[in-house]
């Protein structure tokens, strides 16, 4: 996700910075990613039990930006975190 624009913030951060929002920040973005990928986990296609997911995880130095974040129900989070879903990781 280097390299792209991020809105007003782009130019205040380096490459490396990780973006990590308050829990009324994280609240907005967590419903802009659902309505962003229209209430659907982009997996299974579920429309129950939906979560927010990073692709690089919080623990890799994974922002809480919208192009880190993706849609998934609690079941294929849980496959993904367990491998056993190839959704594919930023590394």
């Amino acid at each position: 996700m280097r390299g792209q624009s991020t809105g007003f913030m782009n130019g205040a951060l380096s490459k490396d910075a990780r973006i990590k929002l308050d829990s009324e920040g994280y609240s907005k973005l967590h419903l802009q990613v659902l309505e962003r990928d229209r209430w659907r986990c982009q997996f299974c296609g579920s429309m129950q039990h939906l979560q927010v997911h990073h692709l690089k995880f919080r623990s890799q130095s994974g922002g809480d930006e919208e192009q880190n974040l993706i849609t998934l129900c609690a079941e294929c989070h849980a496959a993904t975190h367990s491998k056993r879903y190839p959704i594919v990781h930023v590394k």
